[in-house]
């Protein structure tokens, strides 16, 4: 499954520090939970909440113009914890903003033959 922001994804940590955890994901990239994403709470020693080799979802928040991914658990968390009928309402009003867009960027370019009626 590639890498794509918001995104969720289980992942193995792989390594702890002191200012966040790093993430195998499933396609063999790395990723980064800063200690900040890790919990709700605020999280003085990471260790309490993380080991090495444990499993976590993860959500992907950003991957930069060098490729380094910006992970959250506890976005990852939030969001399964969101009803169906709540994840369907965002769903369409997601896909009504790109398919706005899409006639919008066709409109602009004078491909005005599809007007979506």
């Amino acid at each position: 499954m590639p890498v794509k922001v918001g995104r969720i994804l289980e992942g193995t940590v792989s390594g702890i520090t002191n200012f966040g955890a790093f993430i195998d994901l499933p396609n063999g990239e790395r990723g980064m939970v800063h200690i900040s994403e890790v919990a709700d709470a605020y999280v003085k020693d990471i260790n309490d909440y993380l080991k090495e080799n444990d499993k976590v979802k993860v959500k992907v928040l950003a991957i930069d113009d060098k490729g380094r991914i910006s992970l959250s658990i506890r976005k990852a968390e939030t969001q399964s914890q969101i009803s169906f009928e709540e994840q369907l309402a965002q769903f369409l009003k997601d896909s009504e903003e790109r398919l706005s867009d899409l006639r919008n960027r066709d409109n602009k370019r004078g491909r005005g033959a599809w007007r979506g009626r």
